[in-house]
């Protein structure tokens, strides 16, 4: 079967999986990914998928609250149907940080005779599993115990690697179990953080369409349906997520997951995330060297989807002087430069000044070059600009779920708040509004209107 813009947003979930697509875009698609299992009472089916792997010897994985949610009913059936296994449990009072400390830990625990690891929880630990998985080439299967973010389905993980958010290579899980008995009852706070990061898909498709234009970037309009499809249908069902109803949790569980199908088809994030995730890794980031508690991953994507909604309303009337632009760029600083990601980022500028390096983000050449073509393609750029939802419309969409959409109401000061928009294109070598805007020499300018507007 092929993939169409006709027929892409009819398919059932598992019809992605099993076989290479051939896509209208021109690529072939496909996602090693067995089987994905999201109803009621899903998790009393793990048994018998493990059967199907012919798995013997299983190491789950959960944190001290997840063992609670479902690791003791995870252990319970594994030992109800005589499958060896044994239980690794991070001990954490608040988040679990995805360093270096947790992935060696984790890999301590793989035993010779491990053939299956059971991930039981959601972001943090799901990333630490798909790489430990990965790296020691055994096989995982998730249990997820909340539709928290859009990681279940993607074949990379976010670690803190040299005090740096880093997306590395990963491997899918076999399996993915989303018992909607469990979801549902997650803290609202996960569920309205899984709001956010599909309402960030807004900004990222836009980023993607931005980047097509300026650098010919690789863009395919079928897996980007199916992230816009996602978030159509999240938001039409908001008031089902509010009160958890079966339906609403589970097409918002789906919806995490389809995003994370159209990452794997196209090989990187760009369906999925663009500069709102940028900006939220800057803040992530910041909450971590001041050893502050962090916040859900969704919830910050949902705060930076207003922010760079407003900087895409503020490109519709910015007055752009390419002139300007071009003698800015010639005029680039790279000491200052170095000088300001020392102090922004400070125990993670070594990583991203080496990236900078590998990718030659600083070249004056290209920057111009990027100044011409959006230029020539202003009018273009404009279209995607105005089409963009509006940020009163993201912010009421975040406001009306009770999500918050101010940094202060999370404790991220103004500074920090301003830092991460001005700053966050940094954080990734993908090009997003962010970048035009600096490339056209007026983030700054435009990055103080939109933090202003969440104050």
């Amino acid at each position: 079967m092929g993939l169409t813009l006709e027929n892409v947003g009819k398919m059932e979930i598992n019809e992605f999986l099993g076989s290479t697509l051939e896509c209208q875009c021109g690529k072939p698609h496909s996602v090693n990914i067995d089987k994905i299992i999201v109803e009621n009472g899903a998790i009393n089916k793990l048994p018998g998928v493990l059967a199907e792997m012919g798995c013997k010897n299983a190491l789950v994985v959960a944190d001290s609250h997840t063992f609670e949610v479902a690791g003791k009913k995870v252990a319970e059936l594994l030992t109800a149907s005589n499958l060896k296994h044994k239980v690794f449990v991070y001990q954490s009072q608040g988040h679990l940080v995805p360093n270096e400390e947790a992935v060696g830990k984790l890999v301590l625990q793989v035993e010779k005779t491990t053939d299956v690891i059971v991930t039981v929880g959601s972001g943090s630990l799901n990333d630490l599993v798909k790489f430990a998985s990965w790296l020691i080439k055994v096989p995982s299967v998730c249990v997820a115990t909340a539709p928290s973010m859009d990681g279940y389905a993607s074949d990379t993980s976010a670690l803190i690697i040299d005090n740096l958010k880093t997306s590395v290579t990963s491997d899918y899980p076999k399996v993915i179990i989303g018992d909607v008995d469990i979801l549902k009852e997650a803290p609202m706070s996960m569920i309205l953080a899984g709001f956010g990061d599909i309402i960030g898909k807004y900004s990222a498709l836009n980023d993607w369409l931005i980047s097509e234009i300026v650098n010919g970037e690789y863009h395919c309009p079928v897996t980007a349906k199916i992230s816009s499809d996602a978030i159509e249908k999240c938001v039409t069902q908001m008031e089902g997520v509010k009160k958890r109803e079966d339906d609403a949790i589970r097409n918002l569980m789906e919806g995490l997951v389809r995003t994370g199908i159209a990452m794997s088809f196209v090989g990187n994030s760009r369906p999925a995330s663009g500069c709102e995730h940028h900006i939220a890794h800057f803040w992530e980031m910041a909450f971590l060297f001041a050893g502050k508690e962090a916040l859900l991953h969704g919830t910050k994507v949902g705060m930076t989807s207003v922010i760079t909604a407003k900087l895409y309303e503020l490109l519709t009337t910015a007055k752009i002087d390419f002139d300007k632009a071009i003698s800015v760029a010639k005029a680039f600083d790279e000491k200052a430069w170095k000088e300001k990601v020392i102090a922004m980022y400070g125990k993670a500028s070594p990583g991203i000044l080496k990236l900078s390096e590998k990718d030659g983000r600083n070249s004056i050449e290209k920057r111009i070059a990027r100044i011409q073509k959006i230029k020539e393609n202003y009018e273009a750029i404009m279209k995607i600009a105005k089409a963009a939802p509006s940020a009163a419309k993201v912010r009421s969409l975040m406001e009306n779920a009770g999500a918050p959409v101010k940094p202060c109401q999370v404790g991220i000061d103004d500074a920090t708040a301003l830092n991460g928009i001005i700053m966050a294109k940094e954080v990734r070598p993908r090009y997003s509004v962010l970048n035009l805007l600096s490339d056209v020499a007026i983030l700054e300018d435009l990055a103080k209107e939109a933090a202003e507007y969440v104050k």
